[in-house]
């Protein structure tokens, strides 16, 4: 009687059945480990299952721990990204696979799922919950009752970064919070990111409400694919009317809290910021999310997650993107 090699089998078996047309999941997928420098792939079957592209064929993935360092200093924040998306290099990376407290920069996943799955013309009412008294909780003004379009909505949470127009956005979305909440931890897994987990639509201080800055860039880089998204962050003020819940009109007028948007930051030679996302939390210090581009058009993005100081949070950034001209 012939032996068989039992291992050897169940390689041939494994391999067989990874590599079977039409069977199983439509993707595979592997989550990064916290000590690898890659994450975000997965090998996607085509239709007629005769080839397969990697994941992140078009993403940015670190293989070291800086191309540009030696210029850059980021000494204050705990974890910095720079990414060159036309090549889709990671030129500057700092503990960018480390789970940090993302603050308000939670709110570009908001905005995501509520472009992917809501109308900006719809009419959103505000529940009770928009009441949110948590001591340096940032907030639209936002009150029981007002209801407005889901567009002024997105600007309420995006310029002035109100933790009440996210509330309100989560409940018209999915019906509750909860809901909306299920919605974005699987269109961030979606999205490879699969090193955050969020507890909240607006970034308030949760146990198991974390992120990486390379999860931040992968959620930034999909949020920016969205015109409206690009339109609301590249505005330095916004006005606009809305009403309370009798009918009476009511203005919002909101200032973006960039420095480098709003003319309190210098932004450096050749560079163009174009828009970005800040989020401040006493967890999670000052954090930023940036979107510029060089003096030949191409476009970065950058991300900071948590500087002691606001200062020190725009300092750092610019010595970030300074260098992007040098590339």
């Amino acid at each position: 009687m012939k032996c068989t090699n039992k291992h050897a089998v169940m390689w041939i078996l494994l391999i067989a059945v990874l590599f079977l047309p039409g069977c199983g999941a439509d993707s595979t997928s592997m989550a990064y480990q916290l000590d690898t420098p890659v994450s975000a792939f997965a090998v996607t079957q085509v239709a007629d299952g005769s080839k397969a592209g990697a994941f992140a064929r078009d993403l940015c993935v670190g293989t070291g721990s800086s191309l540009s360092g030696n210029s850059i200093n980021v000494s204050d924040a705990e974890a910095a990204l720079l990414c060159d998306i036309s090549d889709r290099e990671v030129l500057y990376q700092k503990n960018a696979y480390q789970r940090m407290n993302p603050a308000s920069l939670t709110k570009v996943l908001t905005a995501i799922v509520a472009l992917k799955h809501g109308n900006p013309d719809d009419r959103l009412t505000a529940s009770e919950n928009v009441k949110i008294e948590e001591s340096g909780a940032s907030l639209a003004g936002i009150e029981p009752g007002d209801t407005m379009t889901l567009d002024q909505a997105l600007h309420a949470l995006l310029i002035p970064s109100g933790n009440d127009a996210a509330v309100m956005i989560a409940e018209h979305i999915a019906g509750s919070e909860e809901g909306f909440l299920a919605m974005m931890n699987e269109e961030a897994h979606e999205l490879g990111a699969t090193g955050c987990h969020f507890m909240n639509p607006h970034g308030l201080t949760a146990d198991d409400h974390y992120v990486t800055a390379y999860d931040m860039y992968l959620i930034f880089n999909e949020a920016i694919k969205y015109d409206e998204f690009l339109q609301i962050i590249s505005q330095t003020e916004y006005t606009s009317i809305y009403h309370d819940s009798a009918g009476n009109p009511k203005t919002m007028e909101f200032k973006n809290t960039n420095n480098f948007l709003n003319g309190n930051h210098a932004v450096p030679d050749g560079v163009v910021v174009l828009g970005g996302k800040t989020g401040t939390t006493n967890a999670a210090g000052s954090c930023l999310v940036l979107l510029s581009k060089d003096s030949s058009g191409n476009p970065y993005i950058s991300v900071i997650l948590k500087c002691s100081q606001r200062d020190y949070l725009y300092d750092e950034m610019y010595s970030l993107i300074s260098t992007i001209n040098d590339q």
